[in-house]
């Protein structure tokens, strides 16, 4: 079993709405030193098989058909013991 995890983060330049509220919340908590906040998301995903070089391959093309819209956002593939 080979364990893969995925994060996918909005690519620089790409509004964040939702980061902007995260610093916003921050600063109303009182953690002035926050200068900024992106936010993002993770997917950790169970592959059958031994080959970490064919599941992250594997984990490639399932981001590139569903799991990030890579007009907007960017991914990163781990493969995690």
């Amino acid at each position: 079993m080979i364990r893969a995890r995925v994060t996918i983060t909005l690519k620089p330049g790409v509004l964040d709405p939702q980061g902007k509220a995260i610093e916003g919340a921050l600063g109303g908590l009182g953690f002035a030193g926050v200068a900024s906040a992106r936010q993002g998301k993770v997917i950790d995903l169970k592959l059958e098989g031994s080959d970490r070089q064919a599941a992250e391959a594997e984990v490639a093309k399932m981001c590139e058909a569903l799991l990030a819209n890579t007009v907007v956002e960017r991914y990163q593939i781990a493969i995690v013991d």
